[in-house]
């Protein structure tokens, strides 16, 4: 009997009510564990991806974000594709002021990568 992975599905995530609606914060949130497959190789492609976020009504739940990162451990995707699929996801669910995401994946064939991408478009978070 085969066990079927589960897909990656924005309906993972949970979320609790931000607090402080009348404050600009900035909650930066780092996954160094992720992993993904290359869809070209199969090999696992490794990286450390850094959330930061200013929250509008929600805040995203830390153990359903690290549930639905795991998700892509058997996922076959490019990093720019899942970089922006991430973002896509959390922007839907939270609709947060501003969003920024940062993957850096690990060294291969002596080439590493970094994505940025930002909600909105190209209104990078800088790091603290």
């Amino acid at each position: 009997m085969s066990k079927t992975s589960p897909q990656p599905s924005r309906e993972q995530f949970e979320t609790f009510a931000n607090q402080f609606l009348g404050r600009d914060y900035c909650i930066e949130i780092i996954c160094p564990e992720f992993t993904s497959l290359c869809p070209k190789t199969g090999q696992p492609d490794f990286g450390t991806l850094t959330f930061r976020y200013i929250p509008d009504q929600l805040c995203v739940e830390l153990k359903s974000l690290k549930l639905y990162l795991q998700t892509f451990r058997s996922e076959g995707i490019f990093y720019e594709n899942v970089t922006n699929r991430i973002l896509d996801d959390l922007v839907a669910v939270l609709q947060p002021r501003r969003m920024t995401l940062v993957a850096h994946f690990t060294p291969r064939g002596g080439i590493s990568s970094r994505i940025a991408v930002s909600h909105p478009t190209g209104d990078h978070l800088p790091a603290f």
